[in-house]
């Protein structure tokens, strides 16, 4: 799926995408906000990143993509950067070992802050400057580079939940108390499909997907149901009293030997006393809240252990498209709270939620063009695709078709667990 050049008819107007531009580069300056500089700097494990790198690397991805393409007279802010700030992009160059990101103790947290203050007076410059020919081809690059933003701000968020966690003063990230909403309890239901030929993928003529979600092809379906709810704590606390993780006839191979590794007893960021950390510091376990910090061993061990069974994408998508349920417009709280009612089927803010799907390209699969070629294909093995949005995902980044994939053993991301069962 290249990024063809475009015209304002087809992507968002000139002022439409620079308003974009500001928002969503101001909006991860916002989620620095409450962070330290000390907290911008420190890496957690190999997996997560600091701060003050996703501040920069989203810049060096832009500035890369974009400025150096298409703004002639723009100069880099610092040519060493791309060493230190690209990510995985082998055409761009040699890099930072990603296990070694929170050593970069230079540049400093203020020479990152303007850095991006630079190539932001420089974006703005392009887009009140550019020619309309110049504009249509570097229009579609600068989407790309807010939706890749977008997928960093969340990994602020998770990134530092996993940070905070690990100090033994179990600070907070945000201190307001998450919001309370009236818990529905009970059984959840089920949502039945008679099966047959299903629609998935992204249509192009719908707006900006990556290139993981097309083309839109037919995916044959047998009968199936899906809960209408997700897994709630209260469903995970019944696991782990049934010794849950003790027995092996509800895990698969690999994941039992990890819960025997890793030592697991609980969902990530479980604590004793019915507690559990999260970005507003430690909190009680909400019973009728989604189960969240699940890795897809833990999610397909409950299902079996329910009697039921993880979604395929194909599933998960046609069930949703049917509900008609839409991404929420605004921000919501930093955890996943109780379904509001039994209409709530909590597609999208809460929990991605764990599909039973190895991430593998749609068939007749394009990657981007150029540079962005190395986006999404290149991960396409041993990992398993999750879908909707979690509480951590920010307003406008959740789509019906969106493909976000994590390999089984993850359980830092907001991450939960929706079942599905075969019909006669």
């Amino acid at each position: 799926m290249p990024l063809q050049p475009t015209d304002d008819r087809r992507l968002a107007s000139r002022a439409a995408l620079a308003g974009r531009l500001r928002a969503v580069r101001a909006h991860s300056l916002a989620l620095a906000g409450p962070l330290s500089a000390e907290d911008q700097g420190a890496q957690s494990m190999p997996d997560a990143s600091p701060t003050k790198w996703h501040l920069a690397h989203t810049t060096w991805f832009v500035e890369t993509l974009v400025l150096q393409a298409f703004a002639p007279s723009y100069r880099p802010f610092d040519e060493r950067y791309g060493r230190l700030f690209n990510s995985y992009y082998e055409s761009l160059g040699a890099r930072h070992p990603r296990p070694q990101r929170g050593l970069l103790t230079r540049p400093a947290l203020a020479e990152v802050l303007a850095y991006r203050a630079h190539v932001d007076q420089a974006l703005q410059g392009l887009v009140d400057g550019a020619d309309a020919d110049t504009w249509a081809h570097a229009a579609p690059l600068l989407e790309l580079s807010l939706q890749h933003e977008q997928q960093h701000q969340e990994l602020i968020l998770t990134d530092v939940l996993h940070l905070l966690s690990l100090n033994p003063l179990a600070p907070a990230y945000r201190s307001a108390a998450p919001t309370a909403f009236t818990a529905t309890a009970g059984d959840q239901g089920w949502w039945q499909c008679a099966g047959g030929d299903a629609e998935i993928g992204h249509e192009a003529r719908d707006g900006f997907a990556f290139d993981n979600e097309g083309p839109r092809h037919l995916v044959r379906l047998a009968p199936f149901a899906l809960s209408r709810g997700l897994v709630t704590n209260r469903e995970v606390q019944a696991f782990i009293a049934d010794g849950g993780y003790r027995r092996p006839e509800f895990w698969l191979s690999d994941g039992w030997a990890t819960v025997q590794a890793q030592g697991w007893q609980a969902p990530l960021y479980w604590r004793d006393e019915g507690r559990q950390f999260t970005l507003h510091g430690e909190q009680p376990i909400e019973p009728e809240a989604p189960a969240c910090h699940l890795s897809f061993f833990e999610a397909s061990a409950l299902a079996a252990w329910a009697g039921a069974r993880l979604p395929t994408e194909f599933e998960w998508e046609a069930a949703a498209r049917a509900w008609g349920v839409a991404a929420p417009a605004g921000p919501g709280p930093l955890h996943p709270t109780p379904r509001r009612s039994s209409a709530d089927l909590q597609c999208f803010g809460a929990v991605w939620q764990w599909t039973r799907s190895s991430y593998d390209p749609y068939p007749r699969f394009k990657p981007f063009a150029g540079t962005a070629a190395e986006y999404n294909g290149k991960f396409m093995v041993g990992q398993l695709v999750l879908r909707g949005s979690s509480c951590a995902t920010p307003p406008g980044h959740s789509r019906l078709t969106y493909r976000n994939f994590f390999p089984p053993s993850a359980r830092w991301q907001f991450s939960g667990v929706r079942l599905a069962k075969d019909l006669d």
